[in-house]
């Protein structure tokens, strides 16, 4: 009976407190709520005898806050590329962790570890198949920059300008949410290559940042713009050349009379679009342009490409240590913070890269 006492109390050591997101119920439309996605906290050991071989107990310490995000909470299938979270399922996203404790011989504790598939929690045990990298701690890039250059927002951006759109120099290129967190590293990209490039943006200051921290000949503010054939005929009186798309909509319809023979589209995402039902969403009248013009419009996911990742990885480290890309890294604090973090990609008040830091 003693012996019973003393485990149960060494096991009690181990014992975390972990708030948690989880989805409550189905957000079909609109931005999600508090009625759709709730803080819970539960009760988690971490101890080595409670986790299983080829597993990790891991920390959280940063969330990557990304639009994808959105199209996992609404309970349809209407053509959304991620798979639905279940009620009652904590929310997993791309993150840093420390691992605490490991049952896998390829990390110990204390090493940083990124993956895809972290809860939205303060702590977690999983597999350890499910972290795509150690990070180095040497290497002098700080940890918000491997959710932003390095994370999912820098490898998309490298996807649709350096895979997809391959802008050749002198091309003519716009980038939609041009001060977001992809299209920021995606008009520099552009610009490295040699190409005119011009954002659009929410905003004055939007616009203001995209050309003197980030390098764009310039941008517009579609807010106040009634008229996007205007716009466009402005700033691309001869064509565009490349389109990097993550609005849809009626940007994606007016970009559509603008372009050139042998256009390229990548569709990135369509973030105007996410929070409405399928049968709300904007159509776009004029695709026949794409015949006459031979365009070619192509959506791609970054799982698809994750073999071109040491390819990204390596460029995309070289421009950092070079100085060569700027980035702008939003950090919110605590886990609390999920649900405005996430609904702020949605309104022109976000500005760059949304990151949670989990504990201040």
């Amino acid at each position: 009976m003693g012996e019973e006492v003393k485990n149960t109390s060494e096991e009690e050591m181990w014992v975390v407190e972990s708030k948690e997101w989880y989805l409550a119920s189905y957000a079909p439309h609109g931005v999600p709520t508090s009625d759709h996605l709730k803080l819970r906290t539960v009760r988690l050991s971490l101890s080595p005898d409670s986790i299983p071989d080829a597993h990790v107990a891991v920390e959280m310490l940063l969330f990557s806050i990304d639009p994808y995000l959105r199209g996992r909470f609404t309970g349809t299938l209407d053509g959304l590329y991620f798979p639905q979270f279940q009620l009652n399922q904590v929310i997993t996203i791309f993150g840093i962790g420390r691992v605490r404790r490991s049952k896998d011989s390829k990390y110990k504790e204390g090493d940083l570890v990124l993956s895809a598939s972290f809860p939205v929690a303060e702590y977690c045990v999983m597999s350890s198949s499910e972290i795509v990298a150690k990070i180095d701690t040497a290497s002098g890039i700080s940890l918000p920059d491997y959710l932003s250059f390095l994370g999912v927002p820098g490898f998309a951006a490298w996807l649709g300008i350096e895979v997809v759109g391959d802008p050749k120099p002198g091309s003519n290129v716009l980038i939609s949410a041009a001060s977001g967190g992809v299209g920021m590293i995606a008009g520099q990209l552009a610009k490295l290559r040699g190409c005119r490039v011009i954002g659009s943006t929410g905003s004055d200051e939007k616009v203001r940042l995209i050309k003197e921290e980030f390098g764009y000949d310039g941008g517009f503010n579609y807010n106040k713009e009634p008229d996007l054939d205007a716009v466009l005929s402005k700033f691309f009186p001869d064509g565009i050349d490349v389109y990097l798309d993550n609005v849809g909509g009626k940007m994606l319809e007016s970009v559509l009379n603008h372009v050139n023979k042998f256009a390229r589209i990548p569709l990135c995402g369509m973030i105007s679009q996410y929070n409405k039902v399928w049968t709300e969403r904007e159509g776009i009248r004029n695709l026949l342009n794409m015949v006459g013009k031979e365009v070619r419009m192509e959506g791609f996911l970054l799982k698809t490409h994750f073999n071109r990742f040491g390819d990204f990885a390596k460029e995309m480290d070289g421009y950092i240590k070079q100085g060569k890309i700027k980035t702008k890294i939003q950090i919110n604090n605590g886990i609390g913070t999920f649900l405005d973090s996430l609904n702020s990609l949605f309104s022109s008040s976000n500005i760059g890269k949304v990151v949670i830091q989990v504990k201040p």
